[in-house]
């Protein structure tokens, strides 16, 4: 079957004119199609959105800087990771310390201080006794004798220790005990048992800083143990402002 307009001859124009109509035809069909599935598709989003809940942004996990700053800072303080610092903590007890410490001996037993930095083994030794062996000690009950200031046997062996009293202090209070230690060495040549003995040269140590003081005519374990109770334990001193 052939076209009943095959063999005729169409004019240009006409050609023209038809073309532009059949392609506008077109254009229309395949705009509309496209809205239909754009319309489509947005329903479908907005159904899913309707169903599934808004997803927030999970918050952001403070630092342990920011925490320790809010912590220190207290509540209502606005604290920034960069303006966060450590937390300093001072130590409760001093650097330096004296040690009031008496030990066993052939008679009654001696007193002494061990003094020095915390945090260092080693020790300095401060204590009154006879220079000499048993006939300069047994003189010293009737008169004086001279002394000797430093270290004697068995100060620095625990085993022989009978009691002890610590206390600490601040480095510039140690500076002024330490020197007027040495001093008191330095200034204390005879040894007498009932007047310049051994606990009442550990007693003007203890003086100087200010801690109370027993009467020095006992042993040196009860000396040494009475101290301390007359302070409470207490065990830090703070010199007074004249030392």
């Amino acid at each position: 079957m052939s076209c009943p307009c095959e063999g005729l001859k169409v004019p240009k124009s006409k050609r023209t004119q038809i073309g532009l109509r059949l392609l506008a035809g077109i254009s229309v069909v395949a705009a509309s199609v496209t809205l239909e599935v754009g319309i489509s598709h947005a329903q479908q989003l907005a159904a899913q959105t309707d169903q599934a809940p808004l997803q927030q942004e999970k918050p952001r996990k403070p630092s342990s800087r920011s925490v320790v700053a809010a912590a220190v800072a207290g509540p209502g303080a606005s604290v920034s990771g960069a303006d966060a610092k450590p937390v300093r903590r001072s130590a409760a007890k001093g650097p330096y310390y004296v040690d009031f410490r008496a030990r066993t001996a052939a008679s009654y037993g001696h007193a002494f201080v061990w003094y020095g930095k915390t945090s260092q083994k080693m020790v300095d030794v401060a204590g009154l006794h006879p220079a000499g062996d048993v006939l300069p000690y047994m003189l010293g009950h009737l008169t004086w004798v001279p002394s000797e200031t430093g270290a004697s046997y068995g100060d620095l062996d625990v085993q022989y220790l009978l009691a002890s009293y610590r206390v600490y202090l601040s480095e510039a209070d140690a500076k002024k005990v330490f020197a007027y230690i040495k001093h008191l060495q330095a200034t204390s040549p005879l040894w007498n048992a009932e007047t310049t003995n051994c606990t009442a040269f550990i007693g003007r140590i203890a003086s100087f800083m200010g801690l109370k003081t027993p009467f020095h005519l006992q042993k040196p374990e009860d000396y040494v143990n009475q101290l301390r109770d007359m302070n409470d334990g207490r065990q830090t001193v703070q010199l007074a402002s004249d030392r």
